[in-house]
């Protein structure tokens, strides 16, 4: 449970640190942040199904360890980033 909290609040931060460095696909502050939730689910989910390795699979299979905790932050992160990005993307190409 503690791995999907992490996953999201990465995922709300990383679709805002997206959505300012990507000014023209930038969903607002709560546009960013709610795809960046979605995206950090989503991403949390597909790398728990790639496997992440040996320690940190070890890691998330009891819920704890700083292995298990920095893959949480990462695929949160990275998840919600490219959806807000693909997102903001697909509004702007749909605005023209």
């Amino acid at each position: 449970m503690l791995e999907l909290i992490i996953s999201l609040a990465s995922g709300a931060l990383g679709g805002n640190l997206a959505g300012g460095l990507l000014k023209n696909a930038s969903l607002g502050t709560m546009g960013n942040s709610i795809a960046g939730i979605v995206g950090g689910g989503l991403g949390s989910s597909v790398m728990s199904m790639m496997g992440a390795g040996g320690a940190a699979a070890a890691d998330a299979a009891t819920g704890s360890g700083i292995g298990s905790i920095i893959g949480s932050v990462a695929s949160g992160g990275v998840g919600g980033g490219v959806l807000m990005a693909v997102i903001g993307m697909v509004k702007n190409a749909m605005a023209k």
